[in-house]
């Protein structure tokens, strides 16, 4: 999912958080593998030089930035849905959700998926991290709006699969139907 946060996250007139805001970009829409510095250079406007000043780790240190910026982006939106009832909190999940899923028909993915997925030799704790800090918030609002915390916690990694998955078969589709086939079983997940 990619979302500006306004906060604790990089502002855009900063090089190094544009270089991360870009990174994010880059990887939903080629993925780790298909990530270029110059792709990054180019979209924060960032000269050259910068690449290893601000990220003496390359491209393995810019990938975990990147997939802990839009995981933690992520996070903070999921904190905020209103948890005035479980199933309410589905509904505005699935709302929230939906324009980037949309996206994903049209070939962009998730940034913390592409991280998750690739090859072994970039740090998969970042992406880890962030999928752990996006069941973790979720947990948090379902079992605020009443779901016992076991039942809370289940049903939010269901919801969090439902989301990469349609990430994945959207974008295989290029259609938005099978997110909307998944999202009438998941209101039926929703314990009564």
């Amino acid at each position: 999912m990619a979302v500006r946060v306004k906060g604790e996250f990089p502002l855009p007139n900063d090089t190094r958080g544009r270089m991360v805001e870009a990174a994010v970009t880059a990887l939903r829409r080629n993925g780790v593998a298909g990530m270029s510095f110059t792709e990054i250079l180019a979209d924060s406007g960032a000269a050259r030089g910068a690449i290893y000043h601000h990220f003496p780790g390359g491209k393995t240190q810019l990938v975990a930035e990147a997939a802990a910026l839009n995981g933690g982006q992520v996070r903070a939106l999921l904190e905020e849905l209103p948890a005035t009832d479980p199933r309410q909190v589905v509904e505005d999940f699935l709302t929230l959700v939906r324009p980037v899923v949309i996206e994903s028909s049209a070939g962009c993915g998730c940034a913390v998926a592409a991280v998750a997925v690739a090859a072994d030799e970039l740090p998969h704790e970042a992406s880890a991290a962030a999928f752990a800090s996006w069941v973790d918030a979720l947990t948090g609002r379902l079992a605020t709006a009443g779901l016992p915390t076991e039942v809370a916690r289940d049903l939010a990694t269901t919801l969090i699969t439902l989301l990469e998955g349609a990430h994945v078969l959207c974008r295989a589709a290029a259609s938005i139907e099978p997110f909307d086939r998944v999202c009438r079983t998941a209101m039926a997940l929703v314990p009564a």
